[in-house]
């Protein structure tokens, strides 16, 4: 069955708006009282509402045992007699946000668990993650432009609505797949010897770039 111009159009032009609009929340808003499970992740669904559902059975975008499992691995800081404060849901919001293109095992790498240990703890919290949200909301607005040039084209008169919708597809998808790969490459080098890396270096092979 093929796209539905206006509908297609529709769905471009909301994106626009949303992800023009969109910031992570600020630091100062997140609540510091202590949520207990069922209030954080109602809460991160507020705040995420543009990550889709772990799978079409389920409308959560993340689960307590999903949770439990970060704390159990170490990718966050465990809960405060079973309660969360601002620094886990920074955490939270931080893993959620990077698990959509990296592997959870990752993540670690990038924001270790035990940043909130400490008397400046949380305050080195707030520093990794007031610059990981600007971050997020230069790459959305970067993200947005592609959007927004594809509405553009999609709203021309003699626009072919599958050729610029599959043609959308395809570059989302391929930009998604060279920013995973230069990801993941860029993490293999954490801790690595420089020596063993470039001696193990081929001329013409690029997988270990």
């Amino acid at each position: 069955m093929p796209y539905d111009k206006p509908l297609i159009a529709h769905k471009l032009q909301r994106w626009d708006q949303y992800i023009t609009d969109y910031h992570l929340p600020q630091w100062d808003s997140i609540p510091d009282f202590g949520l207990y499970m069922d209030q954080v992740i109602l809460l991160l669904e507020r705040y995420l509402s543009f990550i889709p559902p772990v799978n079409a059975e389920k409308e959560r975008i993340v689960t307590a045992s999903a949770i439990n499992n970060y704390v159990r691995l170490k990718l966050m800081p465990a809960p405060v007699k079973r309660k969360y404060y601002r620094v886990h849901i920074c955490y939270l919001i931080m893993i959620l946000t990077l698990k959509q293109s990296i592997g959870i095992s990752q993540v670690q790498k990038i924001i270790p668990w035990d940043l909130a240990d400490g008397q400046d703890g949380p305050e080195t919290v707030r520093h990794i993650y007031e610059d990981y949200s600007g971050k997020f909301r230069g790459i959305a607005l970067l993200f947005n432009h592609q959007i927004q040039q594809s509405w553009q084209e999609l709203c021309a008169p003699d626009a072919g609505t599958d050729g610029v919708a599959r043609c959308l597809v395809m570059e989302s998808a391929l930009l998604a797949g060279f920013s995973k790969i230069l990801a993941e490459k860029l993490l293999r080098l954490w801790d690595a010897d420089p020596a063993q890396v470039l001696a193990t270096e081929q001329a013409h092979d690029f997988s270990d770039i």
